[in-house]
């Protein structure tokens, strides 16, 4: 067993002092989560966004929290102790000027996290540009399955807990780690107010184009991250990532490597990937751990299953426990989840946007699905996908796809003519390598275009960072015509 019971104390005690919290842009995944876990925590919560819908509404109301529609001074009430603002708040927002000229504490959404949750607690922070949303989830599920009530906060809705937070009793809390700016007021990473004690690295890739400038940047932002590990805590790195490797020299805490490769301390071996998922044997240097089965498809849930199986093993689960946990994961909401069938045709949903996450996923679809004809339907929607700076590399990243439709960007008006993704473009380079593709610029002429072509058998695969305009509801809705 790894030594972390060396709790994490911060230099502040704001909790003890403090009543009725306020969440500016509490519709925030991130934010509902907070408020939630705060309510829970028995504090008197309040919020305020400039669009509240479902599911955060729904989510909001089942917890008793009182929210109000639109940013006004008023909202700040009298008796209000402390203020959480969101990252995407600016500093003219009418609530953020009236916190501040009434001089009320404020803090940002990772401060909080870590002043109320993550005291006298062992962070376990996973970062990573790929996979750390599907990672957290699933090392939060090991421990519970080990019976050690994580608590946690991840930035997608795990199955398993139909939660996406949950404050937790036991020593360990499980939070994803963002290297997104942090506030207005804060432009550094969430990830740096996590006090990482134990940390899985998953992956480096330039990623976020409107805060970053260059991948050296990012590279940066992590080598700063992983240096706030103490020398008793456990770093667990992807093995066949370049860039991870730069970053991680000269840390004063011990480095354990994962990956597919047997040149990793914890890698796979008889691997044998199915329609039901892949099976596989873990091994720890040279000791056989025996076998493990995953339901999770891919290269990169295998990857991501191997980080986590480290890392509890690490800490002192058993073996048992951390095979149920990985046999028994569901998965989060958004990655590869089926939404619909409808006549023999699979509509499913994804979260992928960046070119390693697109083809990554198409991968594994082809290994779980290797009969089935995929389409896959891309919306060129995050701050990155929408710039130029993948425009080579998209048209590698649909290998495994045999239809491919790609749709406008989203909200193009926003960027710079010079600095958006050319999706015809994209398209043309496709057709150039043999491939099938077309450019149709919205969600209903796509729904328009392929549902008189789709056959039973076919699996459509829609990825989009956001909703894509409900494309999946009105897809399953002209099949069932």
């Amino acid at each position: 067993m790894h030594p972390l019971w060396r709790y994490v104390r911060l230099e502040t005690d704001m909790a003890s002092n403090v009543r009725h919290i306020h969440l500016i842009a509490i519709c925030g995944t991130g934010m509902a989560a907070l408020a939630g876990m705060l309510k829970t925590a028995g504090y008197r919560v309040t919020g305020s966004d400039a669009n509240v819908y479902p599911p955060m509404s729904t989510i909001l109301e089942r917890q008793g929290i009182s929210y109000r529609v639109g940013f006004r001074p008023e909202n700040i009430e009298p008796d209000t102790d402390l203020v959480v603002i969101g990252n995407a708040v600016s500093k003219t927002n009418p609530e953020v000027l009236a916190v501040l000229e009434r001089g009320i504490p404020y803090r940002s959404f990772p401060q909080a996290l870590a002043e109320f949750f993550l005291k006298d607690r062992v962070p376990i922070v996973v970062a990573g540009t790929h996979g750390k949303t599907t990672t957290s989830a699933l090392a939060a599920w090991v421990l519970e399955c080990a019976g050690l009530d994580p608590g946690f906060l991840i930035g997608g809705w795990v199955k398993n807990f139909d939660a996406n937070s949950r404050p937790g009793t036991g020593r360990y809390f499980v939070v994803e780690g963002d290297e997104y700016d942090t506030a207005f007021f804060d432009k550094g990473p969430k990830f740096l107010h996590y006090r990482p004690h134990a940390a899985i690295l998953t992956s480096i890739e330039f990623d976020h184009g409107d805060i970053y400038n260059s991948l050296d940047e990012i590279k940066e932002a992590f080598r700063k991250f992983v240096r706030l590990i103490p020398s008793d805590g456990i770093l667990f790195a992807a093995d066949d990532e370049p860039h991870v490797r730069d970053v991680i020299r000269e840390l004063s805490c011990p480095v354990s490597f994962y990956g597919l490769d047997s040149s990793a301390q914890w890698h796979a071996e008889q691997v044998r990937f199915d329609s039901e998922g892949v099976s596989f044997h873990v091994i720890d240097g040279r000791r056989d751990l025996g076998p493990f089965r995953s339901p999770m498809v891919g290269r990169h849930n295998l990857m991501n299953a191997l980080g986590v199986i480290g890392l509890a093993s690490t800490l002192g689960l058993s073996l048992d426990a951390i095979k149920k946990g990985v046999e028994s994961f569901q998965g989060v909401k958004r990655r590869q989840e089926i939404v619909g069938e409808r006549k023999g045709v699979i509509v499913m949903d994804d979260f992928a946007h960046h070119p390693t996450a697109i083809r990554e996923t198409l991968a594994g679809l082809r290994l779980k699905y290797p009969k089935r004809r995929i389409w896959a339907l891309f919306e060129p929607r995050s701050a990155t996908s929408r710039r130029n700076i993948f425009q080579k590399e998209f048209s590698r990243a649909f290998d495994s796809a045999d239809r491919i439709i790609i749709a406008d960007l989203f909200a193009p008006e926003k960027l710079l003519i010079e600095q958006r993704l050319d999706p015809k473009r994209v398209v043309e380079d496709l057709l150039s390598l043999g491939k099938e593709a077309v450019f149709v610029p919205t969600a209903d002429e796509i729904v328009r275009t392929i549902a008189p072509q789709l056959k039973s058998g076919d699996l459509v695969c829609v990825m989009s960072s956001g909703g894509f305009d409900g494309i999946h509801g009105k897809l399953l809705k002209a099949l069932s015509g």
